[in-house]
């Protein structure tokens, strides 16, 4: 659980390997990095979060690549980060001294992180100080592939051989003979390394400590934007960063996860890359970081997909950060994968898959967005009520569903309930604003779309709702999320059932639930899969707005209860162990703390609206 002051504890490896419990993320709006507790970085794509990564460690220990800074001999360690900032601390306690690391991808001074624009300095900053008797630091920057180097009056000059299209650069206050460098330090001495790419800062003052100080305060700045009086507070304003590291700031998209192939489970194949711009994850975001006051990324995220929709003259699933069509996946054989769980995946083939969920997604982004104050020029309309008019006819057409299934398509009732929600927000926005558009009949058919929904999904032998619209199939938990989109209210009979019937056979204990049962509802895919952390926020979700309150609040607490000491979530997590799973950090799962913690609010204070 989130511990601003934790305890110091070993560092444990398996066979090489951190678990991603013991891993911090830092970013900088375009890119991102992972830095585990023993102070390697086993993580960073330069210069952008799905640009081909620089360091892979985490992939592959041996030949993936590190940047290291560690105590010789380290014998405990813990991390922490300065409070609301993305500015991480970790202290290492080694046989003869104890070592303070300040890691960050820095910011522009005076930067302005609600602004609709880039703020990185192209650079990692990595800051370290004995605090306590005497240390042996070793700093190794190895990129994968190896390196070669040129030293120059001012650092090195860094030449990784798999990316010759980057210009790196890394600066130091003690000399640097190589990549790899030993530094004998004593209480107080400080050692600074500054790798830099793209605009190479070699010729302007080094002062990483400065850099450091303007960084955090960017951070703050931006914090004092944040609106939240419920359960949780620190986790929800720690989960509140999470999701803005997982925000490109000059682009207005978002990566689902900046990682790619972290299995879920271990040995298994479910590896995919999720440095991609997912229409319905990065709507979920917006949504949930509105509601604890950050209106400015929904502005960004709106005329970000519309022009990605434009451009590829029909609306896809997802893009890159850019709005560019998602590369074709490829497996790469030349690393092991995590705990030797290959394949490593670039790309994701899931790019081309048909999901009806995103027109309500867009739609009710920009329901929310208009209601905050937003103004919606006519192209923005025109574009709007197009989408509209495709999910009146979409939802009949089978597709993938929310889960990407990777088997034949069927008429899910996930992805019938958000076209439901587009015509029901398209409706709402034109008749307030007194716009152009088949109005009447976009109502008519929320409303038919809605009665099918609770008939013909109904399951008269399961006693709940089924995850296909002509009642066959499975038990899908992404059923929880209709009464969230005021698809069907979360009181009627049927989804009360649906609730119960989702709470008990989907359970993978302690307040876990599975997406579905892979017996029940083949995906297409091998093997089986960990608890996605989403679905147990939205059983909380559902159950205060049944009135099940305290029942809620338990659960919630419970959930939150297995974040990292950092405040980080997975996408799953492993019933019967309790350890991370799946691409990491994984916004859905700080989503679900942000809403969840919102709706319990509400609740409380009697306002289910």
């Amino acid at each position: 659980m989130l511990d601003p002051d934790p305890s110091f504890r070993p560092v444990s490896r398996w066979e090489g390997y951190p678990r991603l419990e013991d891993l911090g993320l830092i970013g900088d709006g375009a890119t991102a990095a992972l830095v585990g507790l023993d102070g390697s970085i086993p993580w960073l794509c330069l210069p952008h979060f799905d640009s081909e990564p620089l360091l892979c460690g985490l992939l592959d220990h041996q030949h993936g690549g590190h940047f290291a800074l560690t105590v010789e001999d380290l014998r405990e360690a813990r991390q922490y980060y300065k409070p609301d900032t993305a500015v991480l601390v970790t202290e290492l306690r080694g046989p003869t001294g104890l070592v303070e690391i300040t890691d960050a991808l820095t910011l522009r001074a005076g930067a302005d992180l609600s602004d609709d624009a880039g703020a990185s300095r192209a650079e990692l900053v990595r800051s370290a100080v004995v605090l306590d008797g005497t240390a042996r630091l070793q700093a190794e920057l190895l990129p994968r592939g190896g390196a070669q180097t040129r030293v120059l009056a001012s650092g090195l000059e860094v030449r990784a051989s798999l990316r010759p299209d980057l210009r790196l650069h890394l600066r130091s206050n003690r000399p640097l003979s190589g990549l790899r460098t030993v530094h004998e330090l004593e209480q107080g001495d400080r050692l600074h390394l500054t790798l830099s790419w793209g605009r190479v800062h070699r010729h302007h003052r080094f002062d990483p400590e400065a850099v450091l100080r303007d960084t955090a305060e960017a951070w703050r700045r931006w914090m004092r934007g944040f609106s939240y009086g419920g359960p949780q507070e620190p986790l929800v304003r720690r989960a509140a960063i999470t999701l803005k590291l997982c925000d490109d700031w000059i682009n207005g998209s978002m990566v689902a996860a900046p990682t790619s192939s972290l299995p879920a489970p271990i040995g298994g194949v479910r590896n995919w890359d999720y440095r991609y711009a997912w229409i319905r994850d990065a709507a979920f975001t917006v949504f949930a970081l509105r509601r604890v006051g950050f209106d400015g990324e929904a502005d960004a995220f709106l005329g970000w997909v519309l022009d990605a929709f434009e451009n590829s003259r029909q609306p896809r699933i997802m893009y890159t950060l850019r709005g560019d069509p998602v590369p074709e996946e490829i497996q790469d054989t030349g690393l092991e994968g995590y705990r030797r769980s290959a394949p490593v995946r670039w790309g994701n083939g899931a790019a081309d898959q048909r999901q009806h969920d995103i027109y309500g997604e867009v739609l009710d982004c920009a329901d929310q967005w208009l209601h905050a104050g937003g103004d919606l020029q006519p192209a923005l309309w025109s574009g709007l009520a197009e989408l509209a008019e495709t999910a009146a006819s979409a939802w009949r057409r089978p597709d993938q569903g929310i889960w990407e299934v990777r088997s034949e398509g069927r008429v899910f009732t996930y992805s019938a309930g958000m076209c439901q929600v587009a015509l029901d927000r398209a409706t709402a926005i034109g008749e307030r604003l007194n716009l152009p558009g088949p109005i009447t009949t976009w109502r008519a058919t929320a409303g038919k779309l809605r009665r099918l929904i609770l008939e013909r999904s109904w399951d008269e032998d399961s006693q709940c709702l089924s995850e296909h619209l002509d009642g066959g199939g499975g038990l899908d938990a992404s059923l929880l999320a209709l009464p969230l989109r005021k698809v069907v209210p979360a009181d009627h009979p049927r989804m009360r059932a649906t609730t119960a019937a989702i709470a008990e056979r989907l359970s993978a204990g302690d307040g876990l639930l599975y997406r579905y049962l892979h017996d029940q509802s083949p995906d297409g895919l091998p093997g089986d899969e960990g608890a996605f952390l989403l679905c147990s926020f939205w059983l909380v979700d559902n159950l205060a707005l049944q009135g099940h309150i305290e029942q809620a609040e338990h659960l919630y607490t419970s959930l939150c209860g297995r974040a990292s000491p950092l405040g980080l979530l997975p996408e799953q997590i492993d019933p019967a162990t309790g350890a991370f799973m799946g691409n990491f950090p994984q916004a859905f799962s700080h989503i679900g703390i942000i809403a969840s913690g919102v709706t319990l609010a509400r609740a409380r204070a009697g306002d289910t609206a």
